[in-house]
C-alpha cells in the first residue's frame, strides 16, 4: 500500500505554488471549518512549509501528525484540537522594524542577523554577513549561535522568523528579536550568490 492509501483526511486544502506565510494563513481558516479531531492534509510546495506547519501545530495546540513527501508535494496531516487544548496563538514580543536593523547594520554595531529561509531564498538574495540556519534545521544546529549575542531572526514575511525566535528563547537566548516585515519589505544592502 501507498501513503496516499492508508492516511486520509476529513479534508484536503491546496497549497501548490503559494510561498510563505500563506499556507499557514490558509491552514489557520480551514481548519477553523473542521471539528475537533478531524484531520486536514495541506498540500504545498514551499519547501518552508515543514518547519511552519509544525511550529503553527505547536504555537496552537493542534497536532502535528506528519509529512509525507510525494515529488515536489509535500502533503502535512493536521489534527485539529479539541477546545481544551487549543492555545492562543502569540507572536514573538520583541521585534525590530527593516528600518532599525539597516541602521544598525550602517552603524555596524554587533549584531548578528540570522536568516531562518529556505537555502534558495538565501542564495538568491541575502542581508551582507547574514549567516543561513534555515528554520527547519534549527534546533539542531543551535550550538552555532552563542546565546550572549544579539541576534536579529529574519525570514520573508516574519513568520518563520517569529517562530525561530520563539525557539531560541525556550533554548535560554535571551538578546532575540524578530525582524518585521522582514526580506519581503527589505529596502536595505542585498548581495546574492549569483
Amino acid at each position: 500500500m501507498t501513503a496516499r492509501q492508508t492516511i486520509s483526511a476529513d479534508q484536503v486544502l491546496d497549497c501548490k505554488g503559494l510561498a510563505c506565510p500563506m499556507p499557514i494563513v490558509r491552514t489557520k481558516k480551514a481548519i477553523d471549518a473542521l471539528l475537533p479531531g478531524q484531520v486536514i492534509e495541506v498540500q504545498a510546495t514551499d519547501k518552508g512549509s515543514l518547519a511552519d506547519m509544525q511550529g503553527w501545530a505547536k504555537n496552537t495546540g493542534h497536532q502535528y501528525l506528519g509529512t509525507v513527501h510525494e515529488g515536489e508535494v509535500l502533503r502535512h496531516f493536521l489534527r485539529k484540537a479539541n477546545d481544551g487544548e487549543t492555545k492562543e496563538e502569540t507572536k514573538f514580543p520583541h521585534t525590530i522594524s527593516n528600518e532599525e536593523l539597516a541602521y544598525k547594520l550602517e552603524k555596524r554595531e554587533p549584531i548578528v542577523v540570522l536568516d531562518v529561509r529556505e537555502p534558495a531564498e538565501y542564495a538568491f538574495q541575502r542581508i551582507p554577513a547574514s549567516i543561513s540556519i534555515p528554520l527547519g534545521v534549527l534546533e539542531e544546529r543551535i550550538g552555532e549561535l552563542n546565546p550572549e549575542d544579539e541576534i536579529v531572526v529574519v525570514c520573508r514575511s516574519g513568520n518563520r522568523s517569529d517562530l525561530a525566535c520563539r525557539l531560541l528563547a525556550e533554548k535560554g537566548f535571551t538578546r532575540v528579536k524578530n525582524v518585521v516585515p522582514g526580506m519581503a519589505g527589505w529596502t536595505g544592502p542585498t548581495e546574492s550568490q549569483q
